[in-house]
């Protein structure tokens, strides 16, 4: 049994591991380290990118509009306020004792209908020297007479015209002949010739009412008439205003009350005179915050020719002339404006259908001339743009940008041809 040998291989404790194990230890230890290396890697690219990122400018923030095609007017915008076309002033016709007018603004006074009545005041009334003043304001008023007789004459010679004038116009616009401006020309020829007709009618009743106070009177020198003299009106109306209510010695001339028909209403509206010339007559008008919910439709009879000076808000002097308007609508829509009422009046000077416009906060000065920045892939980009027309709140374009370009509205000092932009 000694000579047997122990074949049972032995192993050492401090043995060194086998060359297997060894080379999965070092792979395990080049994955750690280039796990490592990534990482490292990537936050130093990040913090580049947030450097980089950083250097760059920032994008300024704007608002934009796009371009379109549509239509635009310019206006002559002011206040102004409505008056009486044909209003009378009654006088007292001589000196006298006026009894007391019981009017009242709003009353409805009938033709050749009692206003007031004047009582004499010796000796005075029966003064000679006042007859004779008397036949020869007598001989004014016939030849006034004449005058308003022949004026009205005309007016309504005119007012035929107009209307002929006017059917003939419809018919060639019906053949397509004439275009259509010329027909609301016409038109407009036509309602004016009318609406001289109603006031020379007017005057020539004034008139014979003038002829008709001197003769009376007359009559009373002669001793045709009880010691009591009746003011009469000279035309259907409505009492305006009573200048004089109570009773007492009026001298000839004095004002009494106005009357006049309320439903003639024209307005009058001040402008200044560099923008008076712009104004045509016929000229379209918008009648706004008059009172109404909605705007008046009316139209430019005709510009006085005559300007007058007045005083700013600033304490400027400004050169300024009167433009009288008529209204178009019915009555009915406007029935509860009166005399001296103020409105806003809205004057258009010129209009097109189809333009090319940019709202006025998009365009500046650059150089000589207009400029507007573009927006393209969101940088700004600079475009000189040739203008027209333009009113507050548009310009006319006439090159330079086309339909469908962006613009930036209000551009600040930050923003430069070349600029990054964030759209808002």
């Amino acid at each position: 049994m000694q000579g047997i040998a122990n074949t049972t291989p032995t192993i050492r404790a401090n043995a060194p591991p086998a060359p297997a194990m060894r080379s999965n230890k070092r792979k395990k230890q080049t994955r750690g380290k280039w796990a490592r290396r990534g990482v490292w890697s990537a936050l130093g690219l990040g913090a580049a990118a947030l450097l980089v990122r950083a250097s760059l400018p920032t994008p300024v923030a704007v608002d934009v509009q796009v371009l379109r095609r549509g239509p635009m007017q310019i206006t002559v915008d002011d206040s102004g306020r409505t008056r009486v076309k044909d209003r009378h002033v009654i006088s007292a016709p001589i000196t006298g004792n006026v009894s007391r007018i019981d009017l009242h603004p709003n009353d409805t006074v009938e033709r050749n209908g009692v206003l007031a009545r004047i009582e004499p005041v010796a000796p005075t009334l029966l003064d000679p020297r006042t007859k004779a003043e008397t036949a020869a304001r007598l001989a004014a008023a016939t030849a006034a007479a004449k005058q308003a007789r022949a004026a009205l004459e005309r007016a309504r010679l005119s007012a035929a015209k107009a209307q002929r004038d006017f059917e003939e116009s419809e018919e060639l616009a019906r053949k397509g002949a004439i275009s259509s401006h010329v027909l609301e020309q016409a038109q407009f020829e036509r309602r004016l010739r009318a609406e001289e007709v109603t006031s020379a009618e007017f005057a020539n009743q004034v008139a014979d009412h003038e002829i008709e106070i001197v003769r009376s009177t007359l009559r009373r020198f002669a001793g045709g008439q009880a010691d009591e003299f009746a003011v009469t009106s000279p035309a259907r109306g409505r009492v305006l205003k009573v200048l004089r209510e109570s009773a007492g010695i009026a001298q000839a001339g004095t004002p009494l009350l106005e009357i006049g028909d309320p439903a003639a209403l024209e307005i009058v509206t001040d402008v200044l005179t560099s923008d008076a010339v712009h104004i045509q007559p016929a000229a379209r008008v918008t009648i706004e915050r008059w009172g109404g919910s909605t705007p008046l439709s009316a139209h430019v009879r005709y510009v006085e020719p005559s300007a007058f000076t007045r005083l700013s808000a600033l304490g400027i002097e400004e050169q300024r002339v009167n433009v009288i308007i008529d209204l178009d609508d019915p009555h009915e829509k406007w029935a509860a404006l009166g005399d001296g009422y103020r409105v806003e009046t809205r004057i258009v000077t010129w209009q097109a259908a189809d333009v090319l416009t940019v709202p006025s906060g998009a365009v500046f000065r650059h150089d000589e001339g207009w400029s507007v920045f573009v927006v393209e892939d969101n940088v700004a980009r600079r475009r000189a743009v040739e203008i027209g027309n333009r009113n507050d709140a548009q310009f006319e374009i006439r090159g330079g940008v086309e339909p469908g370009n962006v613009v930036i509205l209000h551009p600040s000092e930050r923003v430069a041809d070349g600029k990054r932009v964030d759209v808002r």
